[in-house]
């Protein structure tokens, strides 16, 4: 019997995928180039696990990455409670790029997956979409930011984070590339 796509996992299967992920983040954030055999075997699964799991190495850097951003996501409702919504913007993608920052070698292992078919557009699934959304939509309705700016166009517009150097003086770089990026967002918004 098939299970089918979106069916919940079994109980040991879910426990399998949550150890994969565990040790992936390590072991990812240690080294973007840690082998996924080594992965495999620390985590306490075969192969075919591994692989039923994670098809190929970019899938689990992308699912490590949204099993590990979803605090960061979370923060999009929370800035909104108690902020204007291009603060709250502003502010999450500050969080965002500590977090990037922080992960440095899971930031590595985030571009090189990302940078390996030339785009990013994977990246805009989950739990970042769903804060960018909110975060566009308020600051949309509040009339301070552009109409019609996609999650998608966000995504891309902070690519340039993965691009920075973790080992730099990255705070002012990321600071003046998020500025750009809030400042782009306003021009054209219809409380300007």
């Amino acid at each position: 019997m098939q299970q089918k796509k979106d069916a919940p996992l079994r109980s040991d299967a879910q426990r399998n995928r949550e150890r994969i992920l565990e040790v992936a983040l390590a072991e990812l954030t240690c080294s973007a180039d840690a082998p996924l055999s080594a992965i495999a075997k620390k985590a306490g699964v075969g192969q075919g696990t591994f692989y039923r799991h994670f098809p190929n190495r970019e899938s689990l850097v992308l699912e490590v990455y949204r099993y590990e951003v979803q605090q960061v996501a979370d923060a999009a409702a929370q800035l909104l409670e108690t902020r204007a919504p291009d603060r709250a913007l502003r502010e999450w993608m500050d969080r965002l790029a500590q977090y990037a920052m922080a992960k440095a070698g899971l930031a590595d292992a985030m571009r090189k997956a990302t940078t390996a078919r030339g785009t990013l557009t994977s990246l805009g699934h989950g739990a970042v979409t769903s804060a960018v959304t909110l975060l566009l939509e308020a600051n949309e309705e509040a009339g301070t930011i552009r109409p019609g700016v996609t999650p998608d166009d966000f995504v891309l517009a902070i690519a340039g984070l993965w691009q920075i150097d973790p080992h730099s003086d990255w705070q002012q770089r990321a600071g003046r590339l998020l500025d750009l990026v809030m400042d782009g967002l306003r021009a054209g918004a219809p409380s300007r």
